[in-house]
């Protein structure tokens, strides 16, 4: 390219794509499948909606990955509009939990609330429940507690390690993160199993099973966002100086912790009744 054909600012332009377009059709479709399912219409419509959303994610981040990795558009300026929308992100995540603790501090601070006659009249004036059979905290909620801390520490080391340029190091650690987050899903389901109280049963097991639920669900998004990483530290994508895409999972798998220490504290062990399991 001749300096005549070369931008004048560090920005970067994008150009046309489809994936935007693509990416709002298949959310509607995946919307308007789950609506019908609600309502025992359909089922169909669902699977088709996630691989339409599987597909548009696989394609419109590839193509980031190429203009960052190959393509060499991810300047400086550029890498810092993209720390600060992750961020943003992430903040929003933050409101989006805060709207659980919300739903379940409500009725945990006030269960016998005297404007809320029906709200005494269901939980008995006391939280948990009246006869609620909760979780012990310091057991399977403790173990999975010790498992997030600890893929908080490799997935540090990893960090650490991929700025010193140790490769092996970093493989290694990524490895262990993504481990330790399949055993925390395996016993949170495992727990699930366990549980004596069903998802629509009152308050406390709705705020319970969303809340967790959630949570674990971004422990999925977090352990394949962290498994793709892996890959592209095998590929060799990530280099000391230039390594975005590993620093966003980090910050996303650290908030993940963060916020299943509040549901440990808040939930499994303040909100823990007289009868456990």
């Amino acid at each position: 390219m001749s300096d005549h054909a070369k931008p004048n600012h560090p920005y970067h332009l994008v150009d046309p794509s489809p994936w935007p377009l693509i990416g709002a059709f298949s959310g509607g479709v995946l919307a308007v499948g789950l609506v019908l399912l609600m309502h025992d219409v359909t089922v169909w419509l669902v699977p088709i909606g996630v691989l339409m959303v599987l597909i548009t994610m696989f394609g419109w981040w590839r193509e980031v990955i190429l203009e960052a990795t190959f393509r060499k558009l991810h300047t400086p300026v550029v890498q810092l509009g993209l720390r600060y929308g992750m961020l943003l992100f992430i903040a929003s995540e933050v409101m989006f939990f805060a709207a659980f603790f919300w739903a379940y501090f409500d009725p945990a601070l006030f269960p016998d609330e005297a404007q809320q006659v029906t709200r005494t009249e269901v939980l008995g004036g006391v939280w948990p429940p009246e006869g609620m059979t909760t979780f012990a905290p310091f057991g399977l909620p403790f173990l999975n507690t010790l498992i997030l801390l600890l893929s908080g520490c490799t997935v540090t080391w990893a960090h650490h390690a991929l700025r010193e340029g140790d490769r092996r190091s970093t493989l290694l650690g990524l490895g262990l993160t993504v481990f330790l987050g399949v055993c925390f899903t395996a016993l949170q389901a495992y727990e699930y199993s366990h549980a004596a109280f069903g998802f629509t049963d009152d308050v406390y097991t709705s705020a319970f099973f969303m809340a967790t639920g959630f949570h674990g669900f971004h422990v999925i998004v977090g352990t394949l966002f962290l498994t793709v990483c892996w890959y592209r530290a095998y590929a060799g994508h990530f280099t000391k100086d230039h390594h975005f895409g590993f620093e966003a999972a980090a910050w996303y798998w650290h908030f993940v912790d963060v916020v299943w220490l509040f549901l440990f504290v808040c939930i499994y062990w303040w909100g823990v009744g007289p009868v456990t399991i």
